[in-house]
């Protein structure tokens, strides 16, 4: 009998992961700046997809700054976007890139 418990309490309930649903106000696209539409396109565009092509230039320009990687060195294109900063953390980035989408 003592079987019995132990292998019907081996047995695990396997539960569906909820599908998360995005966020509307992340979804709806936006129109960006003419300084931001130089590195992105002129296109409306959702803000996740705004960070991912603004980390894909970041990364194929290679502006990352190799001692503390959270920073990003801003070239020429950047500098517009960034209100003429030369260096700003990933977190800053954000907060200044949505001043440019409308």
């Amino acid at each position: 009998m003592a079987t019995k418990k132990k292998a019907a309490s081996k047995k695990k309930v396997v539960k569906k992961a909820a599908k998360r649903k995005p966020n509307a106000a992340f979804m709806k696209p936006m129109t960006p700046s003419a300084a931001l539409a130089a590195l992105i396109g002129a296109a409306a565009q959702p803000r996740t997809e705004v960070t991912k092509k603004i980390w894909a230039y970041i990364k194929k320009n290679k502006l990352q700054d190799t001692k503390n990687r959270r920073n990003i060195n801003a070239d020429d294109k950047l500098k517009d976007v960034f209100g003429g900063k030369k260096q700003v953390s990933m977190f800053e980035m954000t907060k200044l890139v949505s001043k440019h989408l409308k």
